[in-house]
């Protein structure tokens, strides 16, 4: 029988453990493995640390956050500067507001132009990241441009057309940011620079259309400034399909359907149903039909809602 057991079991007389210690020992108030416990302790108070970071986050983005928080951890203690994948706008604003609470690091998101939706965070401590927080567009090896150019005159392309071929060269979203469509020229495309040579070989059709894929400079990006409506409805019911097609300006029938084949998304993810509830501060996207904000919502004396929208195209 062990030291401890012989204790546990009432014979301090033999171990040479005075008796308070073994009834100590027996009742479980006595680690004899303090270090352990220690140890144990600061894994505990890491993991409520961490819980406490992200009781703010929205659920469905905890996860995304919470892997960030983990490399913004590590970029802190190994002095480097580190990039997350391209993430929506949402897992970008809950990830940079868990960031501003952490005292050793500074978190700038860049997409490769200043008004770009998916974004990578970098991550580092202040003296490394300086430069890159006047000037994200001085990070190095955060952002490449892809050129994808093709006859689209007789064969139009629209985004997902574009999406589609780029995963099909057998890489996942999170490496790929904003595709901005060029009209019936093609499209540029904003990369994980690690895969720019994979797409100037793989990436040479989109649909039917051959095209051709090369590396450009971010400055020569061309970004068409957004059309900007504002638009004012009365609706029976905060539904997607109504208050979408209010904004978008087509038959609620249409907007149902868009629903259906997944063309519409609201905060960036997939709509579920056309009965789903938006509310004031929710972006609804729409294939081919540009952004809704829904600024504000009030009631009207008749129990309906009136709808403050803003629609980019």
């Amino acid at each position: 029988m062990s030291v401890l057991r012989q204790c546990w079991h009432g014979n301090s007389s033999r171990c040479g453990v005075p008796p308070l210690a073994a009834q100590l020992l027996h009742l479980g108030q006595l680690n004899p493995w303090p270090s352990q416990r220690r140890r144990c302790s600061v894994v505990a108070e890491g993991a409520k640390s961490k819980e406490a970071q992200l009781q703010w986050v929205s659920p469905e983005n905890r996860k995304d956050v919470a892997l960030i928080l983990d490399q913004a951890e590590r970029a802190a203690v190994r002095w480097e500067v580190t990039y997350t994948h391209f993430a929506s706008p949402p897992v970008v604003a809950d990830a940079l507001a868990v960031l501003e609470q952490m005292s050793d690091v500074t978190a700038v998101a860049w997409g490769g132009y200043p008004q770009a939706e998916r974004c990578r965070i970098a991550m580092g401590r202040e003296d490394v990241m300086m430069s890159a927080k006047e000037n994200p567009s001085q990070l190095p090896d955060a952002v490449a441009a892809l050129d994808c150019r093709g006859n689209f005159m007789f064969d139009a392309a629209t985004h997902r057309d574009f999406l589609g071929a780029i995963l099909g060269t057998g890489v996942v979203r999170e490496k790929v940011g904003d595709i901005l469509i060029q009209g019936e020229g093609g499209a540029q495309i904003l990369v994980d620079p690690e895969l720019v040579e994979h797409f100037e070989a793989s990436l040479t059709k989109v649909r039917s259309v051959p095209v051709e894929t090369r590396v450009v400079p971010l400055s020569q990006l061309r970004v068409a400034a957004p059309r900007r409506e504002e638009i004012s409805s009365i609706e029976a019911s905060m539904r997607l399909d109504a208050v979408a097609s209010a904004g978008f300006r087509m038959s609620r029938g249409k907007m149902g359907d868009l629903i259906k084949g997944g063309d519409v998304r609201v905060n960036w993810k997939p709509a579920a149903k056309a009965s789903v509830e938006v509310k004031a501060g929710d972006v609804i996207s729409c294939a081919g039909k540009g952004r809704l904000e829904v600024v504000a919502v009030t009631t009207t004396k008749k129990e309906k809602f009136a709808v403050s929208m803003v629609r980019y195209m």
